[in-house]
């Protein structure tokens, strides 16, 4: 967020007669963020034709997700389905549904294989909150488009347990040489997308602090995401 970036797009089409399921349930660490993500979603879906469901409730899930087409995991953090759960968001997948995950998406349902392969990659640690730099490599892609090459921000910088590259179509990478504590080295994916068990899938692991969500470029960023999973990128 420094001088000198991009500015979002002013505007894109609208997206009409979609819904999107932002689920924010965390039985781990908890982020003070969600509210303002959910905001975030909110203002994002009115601003551009779609309906948002923010919930906590595992029992959503149970119910179906027929209705939705993408479905949000915003920093949600441990065990946060039922298995009749796990089964809707598969069969979600398997409909062509799309995924989206945000920050502590990667710290969730670490038991169950297929959502670490839906995600991509796995939460490991991260160093201390603090301003670093990502690299954007592909700027066609509807959550990078608007951005430079060099993207400044502050956040917690994950590192993953695996790195992605070759399973996954990498976006943008974490220079580890701008911040303290990274653990990956030279090659750090932190955003990138792909297809897992028929979904088109985005995940960002930027999204720790509150202040981010206000950040119209973070917000074109989530926008895209979304774009992408809804298949109208």
């Amino acid at each position: 967020m420094g001088p000198g970036r991009p500015s979002p797009r002013p505007s894109e089409p609208a997206l009409p007669s979609l819904s999107v399921l932002v689920y924010t349930r965390t039985t781990a660490y908890r982020h003070d963020s969600i509210p303002d993500g959910v905001t975030a979603f909110r203002e994002l879906g009115a601003e551009h034709g779609f309906t948002v469901d923010a919930t906590e409730r595992p029992e959503v899930f149970e119910d179906g997700l027929g209705g939705y087409a993408a479905v949000v995991f915003l920093s949600t953090s441990g065990e946060v389905l039922t298995p009749r759960g796990r089964e809707a968001l598969r069969a979600h997948c398997a409909a062509g549904g799309g995924f989206m995950g945000v920050h502590a998406a990667a710290c969730t349902e670490y038991d169950w294989p297929f959502y670490g392969d839906l995600l991509g990659a796995r939460f490991a640690r991260h160093p201390d909150l603090q301003p670093g730099t990502l690299t954007v490599e592909d700027h066609d892609h509807p959550s990078t488009r608007h951005l430079g090459a060099a993207w400044r921000l502050t956040d917690e910088w994950y590192d993953f347990t695996t790195n992605p590259r070759g399973a996954v179509r990498v976006l943008a990478r974490a220079d580890e040489s701008t911040y303290e504590g990274g653990g990956m080295g030279t090659d750090h994916p932190l955003v990138w997308a792909h297809e897992h068990g028929g979904a088109q899938v985005f995940y960002t692991g930027l999204g720790h602090t509150r202040e981010v969500y206000s950040d119209p470029a973070f917000r074109a960023h989530l926008l895209g995401g979304l774009r992408q999973v809804m298949r109208r990128g």
